[in-house]
């Protein structure tokens, strides 16, 4: 990026009162040990926190805290963290002047430590967080432990519409990633771009599937009415009892079938979704990895090699990038088998709408031959028509955003083993 491009993407960004200035485009890197103690980082890191190194080095690395950060974020950080798995999180941090910067770091184990890659947040999301944060820490001021406003921050992640704090921090690192690029008027790649797709189909596939199950539940009323009419026709009315159990007997297992789809966190499109969002958390770390590898040299020169190994941090972020697209391919493999699964399930959805279908036809027929009674089916049957009619057009979505999701996850695969 040259100097021109660097000034242009700070003249779009406002600094707040008190604010660190640094540049979009920076990137910052730390590896700590177990205990959270910083064992190298980059010159990025340094300048803007405004720590020598020599007072960095051997520092918890809560030394950058800022007292405005909720600890329910930084137990929840830890705890996943602990558990081996990596996380990302917005996080305002105070330099050494007293002044403040805001991050998205990326954390991860790695080997005997932790490696975290951080940018600078830019996106709309990140205004929501702030808030977030603020309500979190007035909440602990009156006397919530970590361990609850941990728990409070995932009720308010769900609240936003995000199953749980994992696929939230996918979406949130993409997000940033993307609005660096716009801001840098650089061109998002084509994972991203498939990743945004998967991500954008499974969710429409919930609503799909959601409002399914509502026009099931307006339809069950149907075959009961269909008994009404056939108990007050007495001998006429046998052949429409018999329509009405044959269909309430499917709609029974749509529903079922619908139900035990979508609803659970072991449920195949709970799969399905975490999967997507763990690949594309862990494609978007990656990228993150290379990125600051090939930029450590430039960001580090004002390190001497006693200071900081580049080569061999380098060497480090890469291994980690590697490793995290081998995991994001493993993700993958779980999307193209739960999806796989769903295209067959959707052909014999497909089979009972035909079912629905007869039925609704023998339907017409009796309503053809009843006489004083063949106005009242005939408004059954319209019923059934407009609620069939809703049923095969979310099965049609249903199908049609699993096919994307198959296509992409194809074209993710295939170039993951290239």
């Amino acid at each position: 990026m040259t100097i021109l491009d660097r000034k242009r993407s700070f003249d779009h960004l406002s600094l707040l009162p008190g604010e660190v200035p640094f540049d979009i485009a920076e990137m910052f890197f730390s590896r700590t040990d177990e205990r959270g103690v910083i064992q190298a980082c980059n010159g990025v890191f340094r300048r803007v926190s405004g720590y020598e190194w020599a007072q960095m080095r051997g520092a918890p690395h809560k030394i950058v805290r800022h007292p405005d950060m909720p600890k329910g974020v930084f137990w929840l950080f830890w705890q996943v963290l602990k558990s081996g798995q990596p996380i990302g999180a917005y996080v305002k941090n105070r330099s050494a002047d007293g002044r403040f910067y805001w991050v998205f770091a990326v954390a991860a184990p790695s080997n005997d430590g932790y490696v975290s890659v951080r940018l600078k947040p830019t996106s709309p999301l990140h205004g929501k967080v702030i808030a977030l944060y603020e309500d979190l820490l007035a909440d602990e001021q009156d006397g919530l432990t970590p361990e609850q406003s941990a728990g409070r921050l995932q009720q308010r992640i769900a609240e936003m519409g995000y199953t749980n704090y994992a696929n939230f921090s996918s979406v949130a690192l993409m997000t940033e990633m993307r609005e660096q690029l716009s801001r840098t008027e650089r061109s998002p790649e084509s994972w991203q771009h498939r990743f945004l797709t998967m991500s954008d189909a499974i969710m429409q596939v919930q609503v799909e599937t959601s409002e399914m199950l509502h026009a099931f539940r307006t339809i069950r009323t149907v075959p009961m009415n269909m008994r009404i009419l056939a108990s007050r026709l007495e001998n006429a009315g046998g052949p429409i009892s018999a329509i009405s159990i044959n269909y309430g007997a499917m709609l029974d297992e749509m529903t079922a079938w619908v139900h035990a789809f979508s609803h659970g966190k072991d449920s195949p499109f709970a799969r399905i979704r975490d999967s997507i969002f763990t690949g594309q958390f862990l494609a978007c770390a990656a990228a993150l990895q290379v990125q600051m590898a090939q930029r450590f040299g430039r960001q580090t020169s004002s390190l001497t090699n006693d200071e900081i190994d580049v080569p061999g941090e380098s060497a480090r972020l890469r291994q980690q990038a590697l490793d995290y697209r081998k995991r994001a391919a493993e993700a993958l493999k779980v999307v193209e088998l739960e999806a796989g699964n769903l295209a067959r399930s959707v052909l014999d959805m497909n089979r009972y709408v035909t079912g629905l279908s007869s039925t609704r036809m023998m339907c017409k027929i009796e309503s053809a031959a009843l006489e004083d009674s063949g106005e009242a089916l005939a408004g059954i049957v319209h019923q059934l028509d407009y609620c069939q009619q809703a049923i095969e057009t979310h099965l049609a979505r249903i199908s049609e955003m699993n096919g994307l999701i198959q296509s992409n996850t194809a074209m993710l695969r295939a170039t993951s083993q290239a």
